[in-house]
Order: structure tokens, then sequence, then C-alpha cells
């Protein structure tokens, strides 16, 4: 069998820059098992899959298939760009393990439709604190979603300087941590860094589903509906949010295609 298999980096017009993810489209479902399989191949942070006849679309890490990825739907949309799939102003929904969420397409931007995700405040996680290496008294803001994290921090330069101990994090019980802090960039509103090693991926370069837990904190403490957002990991990748009602956001952003090739099973 032979499946076709695309690399793309998402959150970018630069190639080498944002997040890389696997593209697999097909006509017909693969087994969750093979999917799984091919994931831990292709060895980036996701790799995502879409069934056109069910237009069913799941993502998996090397590791685990997880419910909602941000950066894995905007290179499949690209790949579909490039198939005549997609076409500009088109708007195309899937089935997902986080319900129907749809992408349009604007040119070489596609913007996606994602739920938003309300993070409770809650007490520091201080051994958390500890294994990011983040002092207790820099946090203005520590909440969770589940089993995410989000951490808001006031100075850029700790975002930035950030070293984690990935081993002292696997120890602990965990799925995500975003830590975010305002962007001293006039050219954006807030920054970020995503860490999830207890999924396989120890920092991912551009985290859309992260952003939905982002809007609804900076959205309320700026006083604004749309945000420009930076993922400054060592890659980088730019992000336009736009609040809409319903709890609903927007979230656009560019694509690239690097690799085209097909997988041999």
């Amino acid at each position: 069998m032979t499946l076709p298999i695309y690399l793309v980096d998402a959150f970018t017009d630069t190639p080498f820059r944002g997040n890389p993810a696997a593209v697999c489209i097909v006509e017909t479902p693969l087994a969750s098992a093979l999917m799984q399989q091919i994931a831990a191949e292709m060895a980036v942070s996701e790799t995502a899959f879409l069934c056109l006849s069910e237009m069913n679309l799941r993502w998996f890490t090397p590791q685990t298939e997880v419910a909602l990825c941000g950066h894995g739907t905007l290179a499949v949309a690209k790949v579909l760009a490039e198939q005549n799939k997609l076409q500009t102003g088109q708007t195309l929904t899937f089935a997902t393990l986080s319900g129907p969420l749809s992408v349009t397409a604007e040119g070489e931007r596609f913007t996606l439709d994602f739920p938003e995700t309300l993070a409770r405040p809650c007490p520091p996680d201080l051994p958390l604190l500890a294994a990011l290496g983040i002092e207790p008294g820099a946090v203005s803001h520590f909440a969770m979603a589940g089993p995410k994290v989000l951490i808001v921090l006031e100075q850029p330069a700790q975002l930035r300087q950030l070293a984690p101990d990935m081993a002292a994090l696997r120890r602990l019980p965990g799925r995500g941590v975003v830590v975010s802090t305002p962007s001293d960039d006039p050219s954006f509103d807030l920054l970020s860094r995503y860490f999830a090693p207890w999924v396989g991926v120890e920092e991912d370069p551009v985290t859309g589903s992260a952003h939905c837990m982002l809007s609804p904190y900076w959205g309320e403490r700026l006083a604004c509906r749309e945000l420009r957002a930076w993922q400054a990991s060592a890659r980088g990748g730019a992000l336009q949010l736009e609040r809409r009602a319903g709890g609903r956001l927007a979230m656009t952003g560019a694509a690239v295609i690097m690799l085209r090739g097909a997988l041999s099973l």
C-alpha cells in the first residue's frame, strides 16, 4: 500500500519556521493503530489524517492521539488548497474529537474556526513551577483547563530564557503547559511557549490549541477582540486571533509545503 504524505510548516510563510506537521489525506479510513505508527515514524509533533469520504480529521503525536490541533488543521488546509479541494473563499468543515471544526481559505492564509477554552484560576503547582524553572513570585496568573496549565509571567525575557527540566516534568502528572507574557515587540500583543513532554513533544514550536486558552485571558486583560500572537520558540510562528460570539475563536495563519512524497507500507 502507498499513501501520499506531506510535510508542512504551519503558522509561517517562511520555510524552516513555524510548526512542521505531517499530513496524510486518504479516501477511506485508516486503522487507528496504523495512524499511530505513521505518526511515530514521521516524528514531528503532530501528524494529521483526513479521510475524505467522512471528512473526519484526526491528529496524532508520536505517542498518542489528541483531541485538538491547530497547526495540523492548518497544514491539512494548505494541502487541500494545493490539491484544488479548497478554493479561496470556500469553507470546509471537518468532523473531529472536538466537534465540527471549519477552515476558510483566504488566498495564501487560512482561518480556522475553533472553540475557546476557559482556564480556571487556581493556586500555583509548586513542583511544576520548579520543573519549569519559574520562581513562584514571578507568576501573575496560574490557571487550568482540564489537565492543561496556563501560566502568565510579566517579563518577556523570563519567557525566552526558560529551560525546563523535561525529565522532572515527565515525573509529574500533566498534559501540556503554556507560558505567556505581554509582548515587548509592538507587532504582537502576546508571547507564549508550550511544553508537552507527557505526549512526546518537549517544546511545540507553534501551538494553535494553546491559543484557544490564551485568547480568553488576553482578550479580557487587553479588552481586545482581535489579538496578534507570537509563539517564541526557536522556530517561531505568528497567529492572528479574533474572538467571536458563542465562545468561538477565528485563528488565521499561513503555511508552507516543504515535502511531498509517499509512504510504502
